[in-house]
């Protein structure tokens, strides 16, 4: 990974978390940069960005305040979402997380290559969100 790399990774982890680049900015950041895909885990407060030939970078992320609900809740999953594409008044980075973290997600993969970001519940449950074209 290039030093240049790891500060796009840091920065589009900053910009999502102060709200100064929203997720299509960000995706197109990574991409441009050369990353294939990125990983949240709210359970360990990780971040992980990962490059095509296997190289990865893993960062401090967003801490949820409680704990990842035992069940997982994809109603509840997707209205966050959508408040996250809609720009929902009062949206924030770290109010989705809450937010995930409530319905029961405990992290999520975002594959530019699969285009689709996959939510993944403490016990397997998952919910996939393609990429709007």
């Amino acid at each position: 990974m290039t030093p240049d790399q790891e500060i796009t990774a840091r920065a589009c982890l900053e910009a999502a978390e102060t709200g100064s680049l929203d997720f299509p900015q960000i995706v197109g950041t990574l991409i441009a940069a050369g990353f294939e895909s990125y990983t949240v885990d709210f359970r360990c407060a990780r971040n992980t960005y990962y490059l095509p030939d296997g190289d990865s970078l893993d960062l401090s992320g967003h801490a949820p305040e409680a704990p990842v609900a035992a069940e997982f809740d994809a109603g509840a999953m997707q209205a966050a979402i959508r408040e996250a594409q809609t720009k929902a008044p009062g949206y924030t980075y770290p109010g989705f997380c809450e937010k995930a973290a409530h319905a029961g997600c405990a992290g999520y993969i975002v594959s530019f290559i699969g285009r689709r970001a996959v939510y993944v519940g403490r016990t397997g449950e998952t919910h996939v969100e393609h990429f709007p074209n």
